[in-house]
């Protein structure tokens, strides 16, 4: 039957598929759209599901807010390539991912993609989107946080996001905070919340580190003494240097301002997802 170019238009608009897939599915539909979107939708959904299996590894990290009702969320939402990632139709998605989690407060992943906007769960606007885009999209993690007190929050270039729940202070001291745990990274808020385990672990490493010197027992107690204290100032943020200012540490700076951190999340784009590599006859044989 006749296919007239208005037709293949309006499908290409309303699904995002090429020009020749649509002209196909509406031969096959008998000229009907909706039909044809159909067709459509579920060959694409053929597609996005053999590039699941593609490892997504750059995207977006992203801070949702509402600040009058305490509420904030943050999120990493994944692709293959770091150009997909500042595509709009990743971002916008992602800005609804962000939503979603804002006002839904999901227990976890699976319960986010359940969540519905405009008559389609997340789910199936990502498996829409994967089709479209031709990229494997994944909707990695997120974390919620709701809180009385100040919140600040930062985003790095679309790849670190930070937010810092603050007793005290400022909304800028908490805003200089995100952006110091952003470049600095501390795995803890303090010494407090380090694990007994990792305490012990660490201490043993360095007692068998100052053992090999040869020096007196009371000597050696010292040197890891002092060594476990600049291990811990390292990896908490309290005893990390503020970036603005490398002459006072952040739990000086906290002190000074009569403020409190009670917890902190971050996230980087990426980070513990291992990328596979692959030689080029290796990528040419799976393209062929």
């Amino acid at each position: 039957m006749q296919i007239k170019p208005a037709q293949v238009k309006e499908l290409r608009e309303r699904t995002g598929a090429g020009m020749m897939d649509c002209k196909k599915a509406l031969v096959e539909a008998g000229g009907d759209i909706d039909a044809a979107s159909d067709l459509l939708r579920m060959a694409g959904q053929a597609k996005a599901d053999r590039k699941a299996s593609r490892i997504a590894a750059e995207g977006q990290v992203l801070v949702a807010s509402d600040p009058d009702g305490g509420r904030y969320a943050l999120l990493e939402v994944n692709s293959e390539t770091d150009f997909v990632a500042k595509d709009e139709n990743f971002r916008q998605f992602t800005a609804l991912v962000g939503q979603a989690v804002l006002e839904h407060a999901p227990a976890s992943v699976e319960a986010l993609m359940e969540v519905e906007s405009g008559g389609s769960t997340l789910s199936e606007l990502r498996q829409g989107l994967i089709s479209k885009i031709g990229e494997n999209i994944v909707v990695r993690r997120f974390s919620t946080l709701q809180s009385p007190d100040t919140v600040g929050s930062y985003v790095h270039m679309n790849r670190i996001g930070v937010l810092v729940d603050l007793d005290g202070g400022s909304v800028e001291l908490a805003r200089d905070l995100a952006m110091h745990v952003a470049a600095a990274s501390p795995s803890y808020v303090s010494i407090d919340d380090v694990p007994e385990d990792e305490v012990a672990r660490e201490t043993e490493i360095l007692s068998a580190q100052a053992a090999q010197t040869g020096k007196p027992e009371h000597i050696v107690a010292k040197i890891v003494e002092g060594r476990l204290r600049k291990h811990f100032d390292e990896v908490t943020l309290t005893g990390q240097q503020f970036v603005k200012d490398t002459d006072t540490k952040v739990g000086q700076l906290l002190a000074q301002n009569g403020a409190r951190v009670k917890r902190f999340v971050r996230f980087e784009v990426g980070e513990g997802i291992e990328k596979k590599q692959a030689g080029f006859g290796e990528e040419v044989a799976a393209l062929l």
